[in-house]
């Protein structure tokens, strides 16, 4: 059986994310995992923790169920699709963290619109994420880490958790790198903003 899920097109805040996992730990929402190295690694570590992963693209779901497949993973699913429509089904308060790795940074300004982090999205990521939920942001796109970090201080539902300089230029602990990261294709050195709801 895969580890996806399903949920009815239309469906509003019905589904509680921990109904999906036979442990009542805590929930990962892991938006655009890509290869899914992150994703399978952080489901690895943490066998207690639900992970759920949305990527859109069929290579990315290849290579994350071949993962889930060679590490015998019971705590992940997936979901092929726009994260958002998935993220409206999702009752309130119900995901412990989430992570947005290195998104489409939609680098042509008139592109820039398309970028994921707007206000709308924000809007709908809080009401799904629990309190004292945390969320990661990462990107090598110098004017989508001032715009994120904008947008996610004028919700005004996000603590960014930065003390220094080095809290967002080096990478967390607990950071498992990504394929897209090691392409170093941006215009700057990665930036990690972390926040806690």
């Amino acid at each position: 059986m895969l580890p996806g899920l399903t949920v009815p097109v239309g469906t509003v805040a019905a589904l509680d994310p921990h109904a999906l996992f036979a442990n009542a730990g805590p929930v990962c929402l892991e938006i655009g995992f890509g290869g899914g190295e992150h994703l399978i690694e952080q489901a690895r570590r943490a066998p207690g923790t639900g992970f759920i992963g949305c990527e859109p693209f069929i290579e990315g779901m290849a290579k994350a169920l071949t993962g889930i497949e060679e590490n015998e993973l019971a705590n992940v699913r997936l979901w092929m699709d726009d994260a958002r429509l998935l993220m409206a089904s999702l009752t309130d308060h119900s995901v412990d963290q989430a992570f947005i790795l290195f998104p489409d940074p939609w680098p042509k300004k008139k592109q820039q619109k398309r970028r994921l982090v707007q206000p709308d999205f924000l809007t709908e990521l809080h009401r799904i994420l629990a309190p004292g939920a945390r969320v990661r942001f990462a990107t090598d796109v110098a004017s989508y880490a001032d715009e994120a970090l904008a947008r996610f201080l004028a919700h005004g539902g996000f603590a960014w958790q930065a003390e220094r300089a080095g809290d967002w230029r080096t990478p967390p602990e607990d950071h498992v790198p990504t394929r897209y990261e090691a392409k170093r294709l941006g215009d700057c050195e990665p930036v990690w903003l972390d926040f806690r709801v």
